[in-house]
């Protein structure tokens, strides 16, 4: 089958064996896989991604001087069954799943694994126990979302957020888009959006923000008191001695760029939550007493829930979150390596997906 496959640190086109389907898996045909942030960083820096994950006592399975294929935004059709399937699930029948392959010995992360392939090929092998069929009516690049739109469903569903909080998105990449129409699908709000982009906040706007901030012109930490949230301690007090509480803050952090989380201890109001969506691979550097003053609520999230994971492809069907104003642009395997290139530059790229029965 073709693939991308990267290969001492680059992303190559190539022939590659076709995967077999073992005990309890199906083979299947790649239809639609978005690229990710993550597989930007990982074509250079995948050896310091499993450093730092060994660091957190996760043993890696993955050797990255050797051949693997990228891609875990994925949607797809069966084509066979292995031994020992249910075959719950038909031939010809379109899903996605988690990009988990459960083995006896633990799990291996599609994508990030030299035995199985991601979605940056033809075909793919997945754990049957872990497939969702695809609602009729959804397209394949939609179907795809599932899992970017999932990360930001975690995020949301790890927060505070309710009727009586303020949510600042700062980065409106994929990861602040997710958390922004995970928000809007509760029907929660306002939602402020920030981003130095221009593209990335007209995006944000169509995803639902009510509030776009351009950073380089203004603060999107001068919308607080005017949007009910007390700013300091005294404030907070006063409002509460006049039976007003006031509204809380929440900021979601998806940026991942050191510098990005001492500027919002600097800047939020007292009693804020802190959400750290964006995967920051540098060492950073905060005040922690600033953090304590305020008596600032941090919390760092990962990935989402099989539960999050299928709710979030319900959200998409049923209309509750529209993922295509977040996709720029589709491409064949051909066209990989260059569509990484162009992701670099938030003017020309939001969400590339890459189908693999395009050809150049």
């Amino acid at each position: 089958m073709r693939a991308v496959v990267r290969r001492n640190k680059q992303l190559v086109c190539d022939e590659v064996p076709d995967p077999t389907p073992g005990q309890g898996e199906v083979l299947v045909k790649t239809l639609a896989c978005g690229i990710c942030g993550s597989d930007l960083h990982a074509v250079h820096s995948f050896e310091n991604m499993l450093e730092l994950g060994e660091r957190t006592g996760e043993k890696s399975r993955t050797d990255p001087s050797k051949d693997m294929i990228f891609g875990h935004e994925f949607s797809a059709e069966i084509l066979d069954h292995g031994p020992g399937s249910a075959k719950t699930l038909k031939a010809g029948t379109r899903v996605v799943s988690m990009p988990i392959a459960m083995k006896p010995q633990g799990y291996e992360a599609i994508g990030y694994s030299n035995n199985y392939p991601g979605g940056y090929s033809e075909q793919m092998v997945l754990s049957e126990a872990m497939l969702i069929e695809v609602p009729n009516g959804l397209s394949d690049v939609q179907a795809a979302m599932t899992e970017p739109f999932a990360v930001g469903e975690h995020a949301v569903a790890m927060s505070a957020a309710g009727p009586d909080t303020v949510n600042l998105v700062i980065g409106c990449g994929p990861v602040g888009l997710a958390v922004i129409a995970a928000l809007k699908s509760r029907g929660l709000g306002p939602v402020v959006a920030a981003d130095f982009s221009p593209a990335r906040r007209a995006v944000a706007e169509k995803m639902g923000a009510d509030i776009i901030v351009d950073p380089a012109r203004e603060s999107p930490h001068t919308k607080w008191s005017e949007l009910g949230v007390p700013r300091t301690s005294s404030e907070r007090m006063a409002a509460m001695m006049s039976g007003q509480a006031g509204k809380k803050a929440i900021v979601f952090e998806c940026v991942g760029v050191p510098g990005v989380l001492q500027n919002i201890i600097e800047s939020v109001p007292v009693g804020t939550q802190v959400i750290v969506v964006g995967v920051c691979m540098e060492t950073d550097k905060i005040e922690p007493f600033l953090c304590i003053n305020k008596q600032i609520d941090f919390r760092f999230v990962l990935g989402y829930t099989a539960g999050e994971f299928a709710a979030t492809l319900v959200n998409i069907a049923d209309g509750k979150i529209d993922v295509l104003p977040a996709i720029t642009e589709e491409v064949g395997l051909d066209d990989v390596a260059a569509a990484f290139a162009a992701l670099a530059d938030p003017e020309k790229q939001c969400k590339v997906v890459v189908r693999p029965e395009l050809r150049a």
